[in-house]
């Protein structure tokens, strides 16, 4: 089914997903989540009422009480679903996705994820397959659970004093507006009220034209950052004060000034195995072990519960924390960074010139190629790197990283999108234009 993803469950509302799919994914999931009650949250999408009413209608037929509680982050499930011990829930997003779509991010004990390796499979199996959804004699109650006070209280632990800084915040009309006004305090906000059509720009802070808003902001206001938030509140992306934009790996390194410097934790540091040399290079000054595993949640938490690591982030946007039950956090990123900010600006220090202390890297950005032939393509550019010259490191479990003295580059295939992904990042602006222009000959050498 194409909605069944490699982290969650998300397509177009009414094709890809609709109200019967929707409706046996909740009966069906008390055989993959051994649950008696299940958390269900949602967000603001014109979908997400249709979906919770028959999602929870699955659930309660087979026997399953729901515990919902209304509109929610992304990261307010987590943290509902870790804190109050439930065994599992749901949340009703598409995430950053346009307007017509919308998802289910599906998550059991210890908000652990449950990805198509661990569980999405069997789900997608049963409601493809011919069983019918026979309501039980005792069905499941839905109760409403009040949890925003408490996961307010939880979330203000980490703001700082930031009271120095000029902010300018974009919520993308998504779901951060709930807490973003009590969290962040006096700010330059836009985009700030729930609107489920994403009436201003897409809600993804990676697209360039949904920067656009909050960087123009950032200049008019002369703010020493800016923060840009996704639909759901499990990513963001920050601006720096001349209104350009910091690449997320690089905010990884940034947040180790708080955990191990400010806080002086010990511990491993998670990176995906598309993120910046930079970060360890940065991170050495702590004596941190920075670790390099697979993209995406559904791996990136479970890697960090399974090292006891300090925090981790991803190229996406993502950050995790181990006081967050090993799960991601935009509000809680945005936090710990002004509150960082706040106090290099007493010390006569800007964003850009933090960022330009931590890489001293050129980098291509995330470039896509749309093929079919993925892995042959994905060989074809290892085998030519490789007998130029061995890599000083080699990773192969998500696409091909290969490591070298002054340059590096990773390729990988999308899990969520007909991609063949690629990045490279050199000590020379020159060096870095050869490997693109090499690596995209290999590649296009396998277009249709």
């Amino acid at each position: 089914m194409k909605c069944f993803k490699a982290y969650d469950i998300r397509g177009e509302w009414g094709s890809d997903l609709n109200e019967e799919i929707t409706y046996r994914i909740g009966f069906f999931l008390r055989r993959i989540l051994d649950a008696k009650t299940i958390l269900v949250g949602r967000d603001m999408r014109l979908s997400s009422d249709t979906l919770f009413n028959k999602l929870t209608q699955g659930i309660t037929d087979s026997g399953v009480d729901v515990d919902e509680i209304g509109l929610s982050t992304t990261p307010m499930v987590y943290w509902c679903t870790a804190r109050y011990g439930y065994d599992a829930s749901v949340m009703i997003t598409a995430s950053h996705n346009p307007k017509n779509h919308n998802g289910l991010k599906i998550s059991k004990t210890n908000a652990l994820p449950v990805g198509y390796d661990t569980g999405l499979n069997r789900l997608e199996a049963l409601v493809e397959s011919d069983e019918p959804c026979v309501p039980v004699e005792k069905k499941g109650i839905i109760r409403h659970k009040e949890v925003k006070e408490d996961y307010l209280n939880y979330q203000k632990r980490y703001v700082g004093d930031h009271s120095h800084l000029n902010i300018a915040v974009d919520c993308s009309n998504g779901m951060s507006s709930i807490f973003a006004h009590e969290l962040i305090g006096p700010a330059h906000y836009i985009n700030d009220t729930l609107d489920g059509n994403f009436p201003n720009h897409e809600p993804n802070p990676l697209e360039a034209s949904s920067q656009e808003q909050v960087k123009a902001l950032v200049k008019k206001e002369g703010c020493d950052i800016g923060l840009l938030f996704d639909g759901d509140a499990d990513r963001i992306t920050f601006i720096d004060e001349k209104g350009q934009f910091i690449s997320p790996d690089l905010i990884i390194a940034f947040l180790g000034n708080y955990f191990l410097g400010e806080r002086h934790e010990k511990g491993i540091v998670l990176q995906d195995i598309r993120s910046s040399r930079a970060i360890q290079e940065y991170l050495d000054r702590y004596h941190a072990k920075v670790e390099t595993w697979r993209v995406g949640r559904a791996y990136a938490a479970l890697k960090l519960r399974e090292l006891d690591g300090v925090y981790g982030g991803e190229l996406a946007g993502h950050y995790y924390f181990r006081d967050f039950y090993y799960s991601d956090s935009a509000l809680l990123a945005a936090s710990i960074v002004l509150r960082l900010l706040d106090a290099f600006k007493q010390q006569g220090r800007t964003m850009s010139s933090i960022i330009s202390e931590i890489s001293a890297y050129h980098n291509s950005g995330e470039i896509n190629f749309k093929l079919d032939r993925k892995k042959e393509a994905m060989d074809a550019v290892r085998d030519y790197y490789t007998q130029l010259q061995q890599p000083e490191r080699f990773l192969d479990f998500d696409g091909y990283r290969l490591d070298y003295h002054d340059w590096w580059l990773n390729i990988r295939p999308s899990n969520t999108e007909p991609y063949l992904r690629f990045l490279a990042e050199s000590k020379s602006e020159k060096g870095l234009k050869e490997i693109v222009e090499r690596v995209s000959e290999i590649i296009h050498t396998f277009a249709d």
